[in-house]
């Protein structure tokens, strides 16, 4: 007698025969903005990223606007192909309850949605020390 295995969909749990969707939480949502922040200051397209991942560009789309989570694997494989540690997309977010794991986000990073900010990013990264210096201390000075 062969039996069947279940097949689980993505995102979804099976409790006694109903199905209960798991929501995607902050954490998720910071992972995808910091796809997207370092893919536009890469000078990726979302093809490009998607070619290198493994998956189709309509999947990156997903993963930048927190729809979908990501693996740990398809993580590892976009760190990877965007130059920078895996440990990156987690930075500023603390260790959180498992019953809340949105209870340990110190800050969200929001700014880098914004297109100016990123180039602005990926400019200051071109320059040299002396003019990066410079630049942040009239910045500072604006920003006060």
């Amino acid at each position: 007698m062969t039996t069947s295995r279940l097949r689980v969909k993505p995102f979804r749990l099976f409790r006694l025969g109903t199905v209960v969707k798991r929501r995607i939480n902050d954490v998720d949502r910071i992972v995808g903005k910091r796809i997207y922040a370092l893919r536009r200051a890469r000078g990726l397209t979302q093809t490009q990223l998607a070619e290198v991942a493994g998956v189709r560009f309509q999947q990156i789309q997903k993963y930048e606007s927190g729809a979908n989570r990501v693996s740990a694997s398809r993580l590892w494989a976009i760190a990877g192909a965007l130059d920078v540690d895996i440990l990156h997309f987690f930075e500023g977010v603390a260790p959180c309850d498992v019953a809340n794991p949105s209870s340990g986000l110190r800050k969200p990073i929001d700014h880098l949605q914004d297109p100016d900010a990123v180039e602005l990013i990926t400019l200051l990264r071109s320059m040299p020390d002396r003019q990066k210096s410079a630049l942040l201390s009239v910045a500072r000075s604006i920003a006060l």
